[in-house]
């Protein structure tokens, strides 16, 4: 977790132990670390207000960061956000061997478990993206294979992120989002998706019945990190003969138990 401290301007790559001083090479990480845990964005200054490193300083690297695609500019609100490669970097380090081999197991046993289809979701720019899954042993299931890109507004892993934004910024992202139909349950205004994430916020989970693919229904839960802020979505789904309404709260509660178990797997030190 960031924290303040003194830091000098100085731009060697290191110094002595006890000196107080952090190398310019850290700078970048801790700016980057101290965007991340802020949801909404921070702007420089507040990141230079964080940290208590100069202002020049920090302008300086961020800039640089924004250059990389480290970080991403909100044009609007004028802060900074984590950019593609940073959220590119953050999936990279969730696949590394430990880490993925953790994760799948739980995925394994939530598919074992409620007899579907399971995916761990993370938000992209173009939509949520399938970074892992386990598929059920059933030949009749819906194919959406990993790397495959999901609307934010049709489906449950996408309206589960939605609710991770607070009120303000879930009004202002839903209010860009392309609402385009693709079946006749699809939530196509504004006012009826904002409702409905509303209820997905309080309620903890999220379903998708039908909205994004005829015959298909799914029930998604957040997974968070230690300080309990969103990092994906896990979602089970499957074609409707099977897997419907009647089955969202035996689904749902599974999901939970998952993601807390992912929880402490993937974010919370021995």
């Amino acid at each position: 977790m960031v924290g303040g401290g003194v830091f000098s301007d100085d731009e060697e790559n290191g110094y002595p132990a006890g000196s107080g001083r952090v190398a310019t090479n850290m700078r970048a990480c801790l700016i980057i670390e101290a965007i991340a845990e802020h949801p909404d964005g921070l702007t420089p200054t507040e990141v230079s207000r964080t940290l208590n490193l100069p202002k020049q300083t920090v302008h300086r690297v961020c800039r640089s960061l924004v250059e990389q695609e480290f970080l991403a500019r909100d044009p609007v609100r004028r802060v900074l956000t984590p950019g593609a490669r940073l959220r590119g970097l953050a999936t990279g380090v969730l696949q590394s061997s430990q880490l993925h081999i953790l994760r799948h197991q739980i995925l394994a046993r939530v598919a074992h478990e409620t007899g579907e289809t399971v995916n761990y979701v993370m938000p992209q720019a173009d939509g949520m993206s399938y970074i892992d899954r386990v598929e059920t042993d059933w030949a009749f299931r819906v194919q959406l294979p990993i790397g495959s890109n999901v609307p934010f507004h049709c489906t449950a892993s996408g309206k589960v992120w939605l609710a991770s934004l607070d009120e303000a910024e879930r009004r202002r992202v839903i209010g860009k989002l392309d609402l385009a139909r693709y079946t006749g349950a699809t939530i196509c205004k504004p006012d009826a998706l904002v409702a409905e994430v509303d209820h997905v916020a309080r309620s903890g989970y999220s379903i998708d019945n039908q909205e994004f693919m005829d015959g298909m229904f799914a029930v998604s839960v957040p997974v968070l990190d230690s300080q309990g802020r969103y990092t994906a979505s896990l979602a089970v789904h499957g074609p409707t003969v099977r897997l419907d309404i009647s089955k969202k709260d035996s689904v749902k509660d599974v999901l939970l138990q998952a993601s807390s178990d992912l929880t402490d797997a993937l974010f919370v030190s021995d």
